[in-house]
């Protein structure tokens, strides 16, 4: 055989697997269709030194796979914007406000919101993010959206709007759209510090890598050397005990005694595998991606705190958000239900598009930038999306095998776990090279 084991994808999780393999005596390739490592972390260096993130930027305190991995990296982990100084904007077709009582509001629906955000945290107690299959009334909160449940707990139209706004602001598919059961498994996965919020940005967002978040996957390639191949497309996998193969675009064979499927599960469909049971093939390809874009802009100076913001906000225009990421620099989400609208607009006028929905926050000093980046995630063919979609009743059709390994075709990424895709693409591609090297 060529190899103790092929990792398909040099993302955050194929290279943490790889590493670990490596660590552990196996004989490990590596193998990625673009020609760089990192999947959906990239960076690039402005000429003035300072580094723009162009995908996967920030981290919590309760993603400790993450944590780890960048202190065995010997890289700093710093506060993120949360820290920022200032109040939260935020843009809608009729209004733009700053501050956290969102200018929608009217008398009561404060209290509303905090009704209803407790009545979910509650819920969300009571499902294992393990196990949500386990939960007595599953298949029920399954086929529930996360709208229509507010709506019968009393929320208000405006208070629906707030969680809303809020969620399309992660860039993650329309809450009317959204499984109950797969928010609540989010949440217990990821509980606020205080146990009282749905979605606490200390814990989900408080931390960045200093070094640039990109620079995890860089240092895990540089020391795989040439155990990762790159412009290396997989077309087809066939699975058997003692002897797995893999044909790479143009033909070529490579063997190996185990598989690692890094790959988005959007890609994935693209690969044929065989060898694999047919409920295992039916788990991943049910999976879905929410379709959404990065916008990065780069400033000579944050002048969003002139006007006393801190750069973040949430919005019903083009962008679903915006943050500051570095000193001087914005990042901003296009979600899912707006992508279609990017896509639309001829691609030289997308920028000035963009830029407006950044000038109607903080003003007019918005459409005079240094730089400007776009990446396209939702149609790049190598991710097809930016993080996992949970639709009504996709948890309990995707089933128990979610996240769990069929040897010697084990599977890790992003998509294999339920709160925080870097986060997720480091505890799953640690965990499949650990039961891996648990087998042999």
């Amino acid at each position: 055989m060529n190899h103790d084991v092929i990792v398909l994808g040099a993302g955050l999780a194929g290279l943490a697997a790889a590493r670990d393999l490596t660590a552990g005596g196996a004989d490990v390739l590596v193998v990625e269709a673009r020609d760089r490592v990192g999947g959906r972390v990239e960076q690039t260096r402005l000429p003035d030194g300072r580094l723009v993130q162009l995908g996967g930027e920030v981290v919590g305190r309760a993603h400790t796979a993450y944590l780890a991995l960048a202190a065995e990296l010997g890289l700093t982990l710093v506060p993120s914007y949360v820290a920022e100084p200032g109040v939260i904007a935020r843009a809608t077709p009729e209004d733009v406000s700053a501050g956290e009582t969102p200018h929608w509001f009217g008398p009561g629906d404060d209290a509303v919101h905090r009704q209803v955000t407790a009545a979910f945290t509650a819920l969300a107690g009571s499902v294992d993010p393990d196990d949500p299959w386990g939960h007595p009334e599953a298949a029920g909160l399954d086929r529930l959206s996360v709208g229509d449940w507010l709506r019968s707990e009393g929320a208000s139209p405006a208070v629906v709007r707030l969680w809303e706004i809020g969620q399309l602001a992660l860039a993650d598919g329309s809450y009317e759209r959204t499984s109950l059961l797969a928010a609540l498994r989010k949440n217990a996965a990821v509980p606020g510090s205080d146990h009282s919020g749905h979605y606490d940005y200390e814990d989900w967002e408080g931390l960045r890598v200093a070094e640039g978040s990109a620079t995890v996957a860089l240092r895990m390639a540089d020391a795989l050397g040439e155990r990762v191949r790159l412009r290396t497309p997989v077309e087809a996998v066939d699975v058997r005990t003692g002897r797995c193969t893999v044909r790479l675009a143009g033909g070529e064979t490579l063997t190996a005694g185990a598989v690692v499927s890094a790959l988005p599960v959007g890609p994935l469909r693209s690969v044929t595998v065989t060898g694999v049971s047919d409920e295992r093939l039916a788990s991943l390809h049910r999976q879905r991606h929410a379709v959404a874009a990065k916008f990065a802009a780069a400033y000579d100076t944050p002048f969003w705190r002139d006007s006393g913001l801190n750069g973040l906000s949430e919005c019903e225009g083009l962008l679903g958000s915006t943050w500051p990421q570095n000193e001087g620099i914005l990042s901003a989400l296009v979600p899912p239900e707006r992508y279609g609208v990017l896509l639309g607009i001829p691609q030289g006028r997308r920028d000035a598009e963009l830029l407006g929905d950044i000038a109607r926050l903080y003003g007019d000093d918005a459409h005079r930038p240094l730089s400007t980046f776009t990446r396209m995630w939702g149609t790049d063919p190598w991710t097809q999306g930016y993080v996992t979609h949970w639709t009504p009743g996709d948890v309990m059709a995707v089933g128990p095998l979610h996240g769990t390994h069929e040897p010697p075709f084990y599977t890790c990424g992003s998509d294999q776990w339920v709160a925080g895709y870097m986060e997720g693409a480091v505890r799953t591609g640690r965990a499949a090279a650990e039961e891996a090297l648990r087998r042999g």
